[in-house]
């Protein structure tokens, strides 16, 4: 399986002229959350108990849960982790609805999981292990809680990814859950929403005994004392999540409205990323590129063109002129 990711700008920058790149191949905000001051011993200490229990109960209220949480390096810090976690013997299955973002599956096959990618939630019944990503990446796809909900309990354990949920928290299973044994796991994303990626967080939420077994594995310092000040911040910053989901929804529109004049459709996506079906996707991406724009495309589908939101008023005039090239 190829493990093929969006922000490898650096490829970008090695087959094109120029440095200054926008790069709209993730859907990571390009208008985060401002860096608050950091205290010296945010740098020079380990991270403390404190500012971890500070930092879960600022998550548990923006994601309007009382489950069990666990912080880790990114929703990633998860994929790689479950897998080894959640019991299994050889010949179970597992089944990930697809497509979607690829290190669910190689995640659980490098685990040993014997994985199967399917294309309907209906083909998740029965499965020992489910995967859905909701809303999902690239195509948007998305699924009530009630219907997730309902899926869980025909499958073996659920495992639903929620990293591109912040703008549309309808769609949260958090705060449905309790941390009963047989509820799903949920995963959140921290650095997509807020724009902060390079801080490497995310968050487990769900059954008791998963959760300790996560945090065990994990480790005393799974994130770093300037994430947890960071984070925390941010977290408990509601009015400016407000804001922020209004503006990605204005953004999302605007981008259908330039990708619409270029001849591309869209095929769906969130309010941080929007996906479009083009007569030719490496053409789209080579004709952004020249514009120092990276795109993402994917090795399954030679239409598709994942494209993430612009940032500044510069980034949307230069995406303006380049889809209009």
């Amino acid at each position: 399986m190829t493990r093929d990711h969006g922000g490898n700008i650096d490829w970008a920058q090695a087959h094109w002229d120029g440095d200054d790149w926008i790069d709209l191949s993730t859907g990571i905000n390009r208008v985060p959350y401002p860096l608050p001051a950091l205290a010296p011993e945010d740098w020079t200490g380990l991270p403390t108990r404190s500012a971890t229990e500070a930092l879960i109960e600022a998550a548990r209220t923006a994601y309007g849960t009382t489950a069990p949480m666990v912080a880790l390096s990114g929703a990633q810090g998860a994929i790689q982790l479950l897998p080894r976690l959640l019991p299994h013997r050889t010949g179970r299955e597992a089944r990930v609805l697809s497509p979607t973002y690829n290190e669910h599956a190689a995640a659980l096959r490098v685990a040993g999981w014997e994985v199967r990618e399917v294309l309907s939630p209906e083909a998740l019944e029965g499965a020992d292990l489910a995967v859905m990503v909701n809303p999902n990446n690239p195509d948007g796809r998305r699924w009530r809680p009630g219907s997730v909900l309902s899926m869980a309990t025909r499958v073996g354990r659920m495992i639903v990814d929620e990293s591109f949920a912040d703008p549309t928290p309808t769609l949260s299973l958090a705060p449905h859950l309790t941390g009963a044994e047989g509820e799903p796991v949920v995963l959140r994303s921290f650095g997509k929403f807020y724009g902060l990626a390079g801080l490497r967080l995310g968050f487990a939420i769900g059954p008791a005994p998963v959760i300790a077994a996560l945090a065990e594995a994990a480790g005393p310092w799974p994130v770093a004392g300037p994430a947890l000040r960071v984070a925390t911040r941010a977290l408990q910053d509601a009015d400016w999540a407000r804001r922020t989901t209004a503006r990605l929804r204005q953004d999302a529109a605007r981008a259908d409205d330039l990708a619409g004049r270029a001849g591309w459709s869209l095929v769906g996506g969130t309010d941080l990323f929007r996906l479009y079906e083009t007569p030719d996707a490496t053409a789209a991406r080579d004709r952004l590129a020249r514009h120092r724009i990276w795109s993402r495309i994917f090795p399954w589908s030679p239409r598709w063109l994942r494209l993430g939101l612009p940032g500044s008023a510069a980034e949307w005039t230069r995406l303006e002129t380049a889809l209009a090239a």
